[in-house]
């Protein structure tokens, strides 16, 4: 079955850097487009980044030009780079990919604090 188990979280000051990574199994990662999400306290999940199977890129308009999101199929493993971090960037990010039906990890905190 599939599955994503995301890492990488933890309690950052504003300017600072974190990079997620998310572990998949359970299908051909290779073939598949990855998403990254993110909920914050009080709000609906939001979409963050998106990385195709050839490696094409999108963001939210909220992160581009600070955050990369990029992969590694022989790994199976998608990372997102988290650069010049804000307050409001403070949330529970999530990976995600489409397969038949929307599957997600567990979640990984991100706090963004002075």
């Amino acid at each position: 079955q599939v599955l994503l188990v995301e890492s990488g979280g933890g309690l950052v000051q504003p300017g600072g850097s974190l990079t997620l990574s998310c572990a998949a199994s359970g299908f051909t990662f290779s073939s598949a487009a990855m998403n990254w999400y993110r909920q914050a306290p009080g709000k609906q999940r939001e979409w963050v980044a998106r990385i195709s199977s050839g490696g094409s890129t999108n963001y939210a308009d909220s992160v581009k030009g600070r955050f990369t999101i990029s992969r590694d199929n022989a790994k199976n493993t998608v990372h997102l780079e988290m650069n010049s971090l804000k307050l409001e960037d403070t949330a529970v990010y999530y990976c995600n990919v489409f397969q038949f039906g929307h599957f997600w990890g567990q979640g990984t905190q991100v706090t963004v604090s002075s």
